[in-house]
């Protein structure tokens, strides 16, 4: 077992989550030893009640680095009274750890990885926008597990690190070994994905890491179409940024890959698409092969939402809706390279 084990919570008005965000983690098989709640710009009760649940409370000052920022405020404090086998978890202010989560992420350092993350599941609410989230949370979770934790990117939701493996992120920054962080610590400033670049990072320095299916937590589903589209539009730019911060390498080809295969899928859709809306003029009738397609994709959304019970997989039989969900994220990838490729403005 660990010597220590710290908790980072960088919160920014999370008054209505706080709360049970520590309960959870007072709750757990291996409690940390330390939770520390830092108030980012607050101007709401976050740290009284943060206080409350018994969390040490820091604000920051001045912070123009969101998330990255108050993190990088924290570790310059913590990171000198650790040890390098001790252990920091990172966490969101509103993701609720399942009870073991602690234990299972601990035990996976003390095997040898610099990082163990978990599979997030989405909370209730949001209609179809928040059902379709938690369909591909699913996914992702079942995926996962058939890979045995091999994930390509740590998330942000909640992450426990081995305290050497931040200081080597530190000292490779500082020594110019990874790329630009923007003046950051440990974590980016020259990102919208702090967490996909701190993935980066720790492969470039050589260092593994693992999500163990049997960690678990559950995390805030976007309620908006609008919300959600603006989320999706900093995950993809950012990790389109990210890669060409590092540039190709055999730790980005994966990376590389998957972004291709998502531009081909992109125009996969719009040939499919355009096919059918087209047809009546072009006398083809696809007929047998659109019809091949569709049926191999409902059943792929239905056996991949197994998890969820039979009614979900009812609505995914259907295939428009999630078609739709698919086309939604599609037209966000669009948007993010063509942000990337024409450098609109960006924001967190």
């Amino acid at each position: 077992m660990r010597n220590t084990i710290g908790a980072l919570l960088p919160s920014h008005n999370e008054a209505d989550s706080i709360a049970t965000t520590l309960r959870a983690l007072r709750a757990q098989t291996r409690v940390p030893d330390l939770v520390i709640v830092i108030c980012d710009n607050c101007t709401d009760a976050t740290a009284q009640i943060a206080r409350e649940h018994g969390a040490t409370v820091w604000n920051t000052s001045g912070n123009t680095h969101k998330k990255a920022g108050a993190l990088n405020y924290a570790l310059r404090r913590v990171l000198p009274g650790l040890e390098d086998d001790d252990a920091i978890l990172v966490q969101d202010a509103d993701s609720y750890l399942d009870p073991d989560f602690v234990a299972v992420t601990a035990a996976k350092l003390d095997e040898g990885y610099a990082a163990a993350g978990g599979n997030f599941y989405g909370r209730e609410g949001g209609g179809l926008c928040g059902m379709f989230q938690r369909n591909e949370y699913a996914r992702y979770a079942r995926d996962n597990a058939r890979k045995h934790g091999r994930v390509l990117c740590i998330t942000g939701v909640g992450t426990m690190f081995r305290v050497s493996a931040l200081r080597a992120v530190a000292a490779a920054i500082a020594d110019g070994r990874l790329p630009d962080s923007g003046g950051g610590f440990v974590y980016s400033y020259a990102t919208l994905t702090e967490d996909n670049w701190m993935t980066l990072a720790l492969k470039h320095l050589g260092l593994t890491f693992i999500c163990p299916k049997t960690a678990t937590m559950s995390t805030e589903a976007m309620l908006t179409w609008g919300d959600l589209g603006r989320q999706r539009l900093r995950w993809k730019r950012g990790a389109f940024e990210d890669l060409l911060s590092y540039g190709l390498t055999r730790h980005t080809l994966k990376g590389w890959g998957l972004q291709l295969i998502s531009t081909l899928g992109v125009i996969a859709t719009l040939v499919y698409a355009g096919t059918l809306v087209a047809a009546p003029w072009l006398g083809f009738h696809p007929r047998l092969w659109c019809l091949a397609i569709t049926v191999v994709y409902a059943f792929e959304r239905v056996v991949t939402v197994r998890s969820r019970g039979w009614r979900t997989q009812l609505c995914s039989v259907a295939v428009f809706p999630e078609w739709f969900y698919d086309l939604f994220l599609q037209a966000v990838q669009v948007r993010a390279l063509w942000g990337v490729v024409w450098r609109t403005s960006k924001a967190w």
